[in-house]
């Protein structure tokens, strides 16, 4: 049986692989996502200028769970509509070391849907 902490590890190098393939800049910004147990986080990054350009997650939505699909795709959508307003239209899309499966999908349709292109 695989250990929460170790399982965490294994996607921290999973994640750090990813990261040094893509990056985001001011024309393609990185749309990041965090997942806890209880939470999804999502920020959209310009990595040339350290800055981040657009954020949204479940504890500031105020959602009453966090940490199912309907969740993530609110917050999905939020950080879609955020970024668009900044003028964002195309992203990375930057799974973190997750599976691209359940909340981490539902997250990035929502964020399609609502006018990001990845």
């Amino acid at each position: 049986m695989i250990t929460l902490t170790k399982r965490n590890a294994i996607r921290q190098r999973i994640h750090a692989r990813i990261r040094a393939k893509i990056s985001g800049t001011a024309e393609r910004p990185r749309l990041n996502v965090y997942r806890s147990l209880n939470h999804i986080y999502a920020q959209v990054i310009d990595d040339q200028a350290g800055v981040t350009l657009a954020s949204a997650s479940s504890m500031e939505l105020k959602l009453k769970t966090g940490g199912n699909i309907a969740s993530a795709a609110e917050v999905g959508k939020a950080a879609a509509e955020r970024a668009v307003a900044k003028g964002v239209k195309q992203v990375v899309f930057d799974r973190s070391g997750y599976l691209y499966h359940g909340r981490i999908k539902a997250l990035a349709d929502a964020a399609r849907e609502a006018g990001l292109e990845f």
